[in-house]
């Protein structure tokens, strides 16, 4: 029964995952095909670069919401293994949807959104170390490069190391849907956080 709930949790958690709200609030908002504009990842940063905030705001509460909802959804009915199950299969649904071929985004709001259901002091943590790397630096992709390699200590130290090794696997796969980002920072040639 137990390993049916989590199966279920997977499930369910992947298809809340998958949901584009990019692509959504594109569509929404009257700004074309957002895999056409910029960047072409289907976040929020590459919503802003259409010049729109309140539809990057929007798409930042939907899909760092989405991994929140799924989290705490799971932790409700089954407690923190559920938890933990939904934070990953959430991560895996934004980065490789069904809904879009399993061509998605990056996961940074959606990462961000699990930690802060799985345990809100790291949450915070993630998101000031992401706020204060890209007020210095301007690089939406740098700050999530920082947030995700500290996100494991913060779980370490506020969570409990089992939870560290779960949040180790989410932030290897923002390095590695970062991967181009990365070659970018290093050649100089990455685009900062306002430009369209």
């Amino acid at each position: 029964m137990t390993m049916f709930l989590l199966l279920f949790t997977a499930a369910l958690a992947y298809l809340l995952g998958s949901i584009p709200f990019g692509i959504v609030m594109a569509k929404l908002f009257g700004l074309g095909d957002l895999r056409a504009i910029g960047s072409g990842n289907i976040g929020a940063t590459n919503v802003l670069r259409t010049g729109n905030k309140l539809a990057a705001f929007l798409t930042l509460l939907g899909d760092s919401g989405k991994g929140a909802a799924a989290v705490l959804l799971a932790r409700a009915l089954i407690g923190e293994e559920g938890a933990g199950t939904a934070a990953l299969f959430a991560m895996l649904g934004h980065l490789y949807p069904v809904f879009l071929k399993f061509k998605g985004g990056k996961g940074v709001a959606t990462f961000l959104g699990t930690l802060l259901a799985l345990s809100f002091p790291v949450g915070l943590a993630a998101c000031a170390t992401w706020l204060v790397t890209a007020v210095i630096f301007r690089y939406s992709s740098l700050s999530a490069l920082v947030a995700a390699l500290l996100a494991p200590i913060y779980t370490a130290i506020f969570y409990h190391q089992h939870g560290a090794i779960l949040v180790a696997i989410l932030s290897a796969l923002i390095f590695y849907k970062h991967r181009e980002n990365i070659a970018r920072l290093r050649a100089g040639s990455e685009t900062k956080i306002g430009n369209k």
